[in-house]
């Protein structure tokens, strides 16, 4: 039956393509003669509207595949049209109701693989019409992704029913439920974006053993899973005589073809951990269960995470995905394969090992990578902020290109390739396809695609080493100076010599750097980690060379290194990152503090990867914003993986402090308002955390009245009370409650009230304190609550301002003046502020309060003070000696308790710089005596940060001071000791 000759009058063919649409207009005529007397079939073929006829016209002469199925099956034309497949893709509710109802009628295998085959054909030639009709490529690998889950869970469920009679149903696990084989899905199929022709990578795997039940015979599981696996591949990958539904491919399991078929958890997960290679967990980033058990699936792969995964910043990966794309690369340029779109350079592979890249190094600590779907990815790339937005979008679009030629290139003939076609005809058919005006245009966008592609691959993945890469040749003769002198090729005598010249002190240096060479670490290293160490080394005696102190800086980074000699992936992060050493070493020279916290936790060393957030602390907002998207990766029945994160957030934040307050951008005062945000921050979410645990486990306590809510408050004291918190304070924290005196919670496990309360506190305190691998959050003193240690360790509010009304000494109130709420609900806050006002505006007998405060301080000089020996030695104890730091917060104390009832302004502030600005405002000390005390105060504070970051004690040179020190004892005789109340040998 000849098609009419308007059919297609409107198509635009090549020249070269002339001969081709001629015989495919006859064999649709042949076709369609097939089935003349069908008036069903013929007069579905002869409807079609002009658009329809133009679509058709398309597929068949750009998709051999196509051709031979509307030619050898012309009633599939019908089928699609009836369903309008042709025109918008089913749903997969759709997909799967269409497969059960065909596999109904399969009463043997054989039934079962031609209806699977069948329907397969059926479905294809949909996706295959939308595609090269425009659809957009990621919906066109959704539906052959889909496609294949349907086809696999609908012949895997048929098989098991068939089967049980003869093998019987697996034995239930422990737990008690049941078994199925778990399907996982591998490669492009786990992340839901298969090709048009792609084979589907599987792994099978089953929970526990046991043996079948309820058969002719038992099996025993492994027997039982291996069978309906092999069974399960025969329904798909056979090629009978109509075809096949999937290629299958069991490459990807453990030990590839010469390993079991399937294999249980325990068999797995011992695999993997003990001998799991890199390139296992590249393939295991798209693993997805997609039929069979998915449940069971997803508990395995939870089990596999951290084979995949690393908790720390796992740069090794980028070695091995170097060393992968090299074999890759040397196999294309063997079989001469450089316009293979997916293994070339510039190709596919590229673009995904890019984006693994960032998964695999990250994956353990940013857990929104932890996703199989390449475009998902991409997207998360721009949210952690570790591509730029242009970059991911040139990134996307030129992987859609390709992805989209890969599809032409396939739906020709329904066979997985990505090898550019030879034959100027296939060429014209695959430049019509892209809707390129001819093959010469294709190549030029191809070429520019894949040039962009390339230098963004270079950019991630490129080799440091490599000397196309190298910054210029001065700097790569230095580096292979200094990789001579740490390999020993060198002998002492040239080593000192370039040693000297670059600024080390000797012997020492070298001394020190031939120990760590010899020492029992390095020399017990295995060859991967060693091979790290060798490349890092040179860079790292460079580094510290061009710094202003090459022997300090050498000797605090050595215990750094020391450190990660069995935990490499660091190692690979230092080479991986050159920019990342100079402020390594910046940092150790400047402060053995930072040093020894980077020794102590190398995980710190992620921070140096973006300077941007390195020297710039964040705000309060900001913190608590970070927190809880670190936070929301973790489960909250994961207490141990929650207080770790904590942890580091906690490190992290405060080294981001350290390093700025290095760098020499940040005053003081910012500096302790930055630490003081972090605890903030921190026992914020501590008390929730803490709240959760006790309340999940004995209800909400009860309130005094039906309409409010039982409350509780941590108030800071000391420096965390005065926004004053330094490197490494503790907290001084009292614990408040507002809940029915006699009340109990209202859980299943009902507890007082303040058992409770005191359960949280405890609780609070545990988890500031706890030493995980990550250290503590903070030390912890309750001292300055009602009664001290002798006191309860949380106090209802009543009770607390009874206390501080009836009971407290002076020196509690003085305590007190530096006060603040800094967790917890925010109206009980107010009313412990209220309760703070009354008590410091108490009207006051001024002399008797002085003599109180002055008595208070001396004992503190006479036991915290330097002592004899110190002032012998010309030095001065910033904080307790006379003239020192706790004066000036004595004075501003006193001041307070004396005068806030006349000046109320003083109980707004509870920090010293802004009591004495108040003091000087409202008269109560004279301008010139204030701002010399707040000169004096920020020389000692900012004196006491240097300390703590060269981890030296509190006694400095009395001479440096003494300009400060005299102006504080003349205000502390003029104001606080009159003449008549000092002892002779008093100042």
């Amino acid at each position: 039956m000849p098609l009419p000759e308007s059919w297609f009058a409107e198509m635009d063919i090549p020249a070269v393509l002339e001969t081709a649409w001629c015989e495919v207009r006859v064999r649709l005529g042949e076709g369609l003669e097939s089935c003349a007397g069908d008036e069903s079939i013929t007069g579905a073929w002869l409807s079609l509207d002009e658009i329809r006829r133009q679509e058709m016209a398309r597929l068949v002469l750009l998709s051999d595949f196509a051709l031979d199925a509307l030619t050898t099956r012309p009633a599939l034309l019908p089928a699609l049209l009836h369903t309008q497949e042709l025109v918008t893709a089913p749903s997969r509710s759709q997909i799967e109701d269409a497969l059960r109802e065909t596999l109904a009628q399969a009463d043997s295998e054989e039934d079962l693989h031609k209806a699977l085959r069948r329907f397969r054909q059926a479905r294809m030639l949909g996706i295959v019409w939308r595609d090269l009709n425009g659809t957009e490529m990621w919906q066109t690998a959704a539906k052959v992704s889909e496609l294949a889950e349907v086809c696999l869970e609908g012949a895997l469920g048929w098989l098991e029913t068939h089967l049980a009679s003869r093998w019987g149903t697996p034995a239930a696990r422990v737990n008690g439920t049941s078994q199925r084989l778990i399907v996982l899905g591998m490669g492009k199929l786990g992340a839901g974006e298969l090709n048009l022709s792609s084979d589907i990578d599987l792994i099978f795997a089953f929970a526990e053993k046991g043996t079948t039940q309820g058969g002719e015979r038992e099996y025993e599981h492994q027997q039982y899973f291996t069978k309906l696996g092999q069974k399960l591949i025969a329904a798909l990958d056979a090629i009978t005589a109509d075809g096949f539904v999937f290629r299958v491919d069991m490459r990807l399991r453990p030990l590839g073809d010469g390993g079991p078929l399937v294999g249980n958890f325990n068999a797995l997960t011992g695999y993997y951990q003990d001998q799991g290679r890199e390139w296992e967990r590249f393939a295991m980033l798209k693993a997805r269960p997609v039929a069979g058990d998915l449940a069971a699936g997803r508990e395995l792969l939870d089990l596999l995470s951290p084979f995949i995964y690393r908790k720390y910043l796992d740069f090794g990966a980028i070695e091995s995905l170097r060393d992968m794309k090299g074999m890759i690369h040397r196999e294309v340029k063997r079989l001469g394969r450089d316009d293979n779109i997916k293994l070339g350079r510039g190709g596919i592979r590229e673009v995904e090992f890019v984006v693994q890249a960032f998964q695999l190094i990250r994956g353990g600590r940013d857990t929104e990578l932890q996703i199989t779907s390449l475009r998902d990815a991409m997207g998360q790339l721009v949210s952690l902020e570790l591509l730029p937005q242009p970059v991911v979008d040139e990134l996307r679009i030129d992987y859609e290109f390709l992805r989209n030629l890969e599809h032409a290139l396939q739906a020709q003939q329904d066979r997985q390739t990505q090898q550019l076609p030879s034959d100027p005809e296939n060429q014209a058919r695959l430049a019509m396809a892209m809707q390129m005006p001819d093959w010469t245009s294709l190549k030029e966008a191809l070429r520019a695609c894949r040039e962009r592609i390339r230098c963004h691959f270079d950019a991630v993945v490129a080799d440091p080493d490599d000397e196309s890469h190298a910054a210029d040749n001065e700097s790569t003769e230095d580096n292979a100076v200094w990789r001579q002198l740490w390999q020993a090729e060198m002998g002492d005598a040239e080593a000192e010599r370039v040693m000297a010249a670059a600024g080390y002190e000797l012997p020492e240096a070298l001394r020190r750097l031939k120990a760590f060479r010899d020492s029992r670490g390095v020399q017990s290293m295995q060859r991967i980690g060693y091979e790290r160490l060798e490349a890092v080394m040179p860079l790292l005696l460079q580094a510290a060379a061009e710094s202003e102190a090459p022997t300090i800086a050498l000797e605090r980074v050595l215990p750094l290194i020391e450190a990660v000699l069995r935990r490499t992936a660091y190692l690979s992060l230092l080479r991986e990152n050159p920019q990342v050493l100079p402020s390594l070493i910046r940092l150790c020279a400047a402060s053995p503090w930072i040093a020894e916290q980077l020794a102590r936790h190398p995980i710190l060393l992620d921070e140096l990867l973006t300077p941007a957030t390195l020297y710039s602390p964040a705000d309060k907002q900001r913190l608590a914003d970070e927190l809880r998207q670190t936070l929301a990766r973790i489960p909250e029945d994961d207490e141990e993986g929650w207080l770790e994160a904590m942890r580091v957030f906690k490190q992290t934040q405060v080294l981001r402090v350290a390093a700025s307050d290095i760098a020499g951008g940040r005053v003081l005062m910012k500096v302790s308002d930055y630490l003081t945000a972090i605890a903030e921050v921190v026992l914020d979410s501590v008390l929730q955390m803490a709240w959760r645990s006790l309340t999940a486990r004995y209800g909400h306590p009860s309130a005094k009245d039906p309409a409010s809510q039982a409350s509780f408050l941590i108030v800071g004291y000391g420096k965390l009370g005065g926004i004053e918190l330094g490197y490494g304070s503790d907290l001084d924290l009292v614990f408040l409650y507002d809940a029915a005196p006699r009340g109990v919670t209202d859980g299943a496990k009902s507890i007082d009230n303040l058992v409770f309360f005191t359960r949280l506190g405890q609780r609070i305190i545990h988890l500031l304190s706890v030493t995980t691998p990550s250290g503590t959050l903070y030390e912890v003193d309750m001292r300055l609550r009602p009664s001290g240690n002798s006191g309860l360790l949380v106090s209802s509010l009543e009770a607390f301002a009874e206390y501080q009304r009836n009971d407290a000494w002076i020196w509690e109130h003085q305590a007190l003046v530096r006060a603040r709420p800094v967790a917890g609900d925010g109206p009980l806050g107010e009313r412990f502020e209220a309760i703070r006002r009354e008590v410091l505006m108490r009207e006051r007998d001024c002399d008797e309060l002085r003599r109180e405060v002055v008595k208070m301080r001396l004992k503190m000089r006479e036991h915290l003070g330097s002592g004899g020996q110190a002032r012998e030695a010309r030095q001065f104890h910033l904080k307790q000696d006379a003239g020192g730091l706790v004066d000036i917060e004595f004075m501003n104390q006193y001041a307070v308790l004396a005068l806030s009832a006349r000046t109320p302004e003083l109980l707004e502030v509870t920090d010293n710089m802004r009591l004495m600005d108040v003091l000087a405002k409202s008269g109560g000390l004279p301008e010139q005596d204030a701002r010399d005390l707040q000169a004096a105060y920020l020389a000692y504070r900012d004196a006491s940060h240097r300390a703590s970051l060269a981890k030296r004690g509190s006694l400095v040179d009395s001479q440096t001071f003494a300009d400060h020190r005299e102006h504080i004892l003349t205000l502390w005789r003029r104001w606080m000791q009159p003449e008549n109340e000092r002892e002779p040998d008093e100042p």
